[in-house]
């Protein structure tokens, strides 16, 4: 059980008041997640021209935003930005000690958080000769997505990964980005919780693995829905306004939990 908290946004001028709010709901969102694994929090913010910040130690959130870098960091949150990507993790697999066994986890341009078990992630290494950076069975996620870009494979992208996501055996949940595109957001809820909002005047979306959060910041009338079981969703800064919740992408996927014993 781990928590993923994420606020994707539209490229625009905001007030300072909104960008305020918009940086506050994510930390009360990360901090809502925090019950959902104290282990180890990370963050990732992304921008319109590709460029990252990552942060992630292992400390409970509550710890994480006090420290001078996640501040520094919610502060530098402006026009160019995208993606505000959290994660509170419980780990199943890989000791939190070491910095690359918790989230966001990044192989290559690909990046993004999990929440689950991956039964067979030594199976899928072994097979397409994947070299380990970590000791989680999240990584392997990653390694399926980097071989296709989501720019270049348009808009042919879901059909293209479909086959590597489908190998996949557990129960899982993920948020996935590429900085070769990162006007572009992957998302598949897979037997483990993840819900949307759309936010109208902030022209943005608001991910949570708590649905509850949700309800607490925007009241009963939100327009919050959980995501497909089993759909790959490819969401797009871009069409944010025009498509709220509705991904301008999506394919349905066949998956299966872990086989009894593996």
């Amino acid at each position: 059980m781990c928590g993923i908290a994420a606020v994707f946004l539209h490229p625009q001028t905001r007030t300072d008041d909104e960008w305020q709010s918009i940086r506050d709901t994510f930390t009360r969102n990360l901090l809502f997640n925090e019950e959902r694994g104290r282990a180890a929090t990370g963050l990732i913010i992304t921008r319109a021209d590709g460029q990252m910040d990552l942060y992630k130690l292992p400390v409970p959130a509550s710890q994480f935003i006090e420290t001078p870098t996640y501040r520094a960091l919610l502060k530098s949150v402006g026009p160019q930005t995208l993606l505000i990507l959290g994660h509170t993790r419980f780990p199943t697999q890989g000791d939190p000690a070491y910095a690359e066994n918790n989230h966001p986890i990044q192989v290559g341009p690909v990046f993004g958080v999990h929440n689950g078990h991956i039964a067979n992630d030594d199976a899928l290494f072994a097979r397409f000769g994947y070299a380990r950076q970590a000791q989680v069975d999240s990584e392997i996620i990653f390694h399926m997505l980097a071989g296709v870009s989501p720019e270049t494979a348009a808009p042919n992208y879901l059909a293209q990964i479909r086959p590597q996501i489908e190998l996949l055996q557990g129960q899982f949940t993920f948020i996935a980005g590429d900085l070769r595109a990162p006007q572009r957001l992957l998302a598949l809820k897979h037997n483990n919780p993840l819900c949307i909002h759309y936010h109208a005047s902030w022209n943005a979306l608001i991910f949570s693995s708590r649905y509850i959060f949700l309800r607490k910041a925007f009241g009963q009338s939100l327009l919050t829905e959980a995501l497909d079981h089993n759909r790959l969703l490819l969401f797009d800064a871009a069409l944010i306004g025009q498509r709220h919740t509705e991904p301008p992408a999506s394919l349905s996927l066949s998956l299966n939990v872990a086989p009894i014993g593996s």
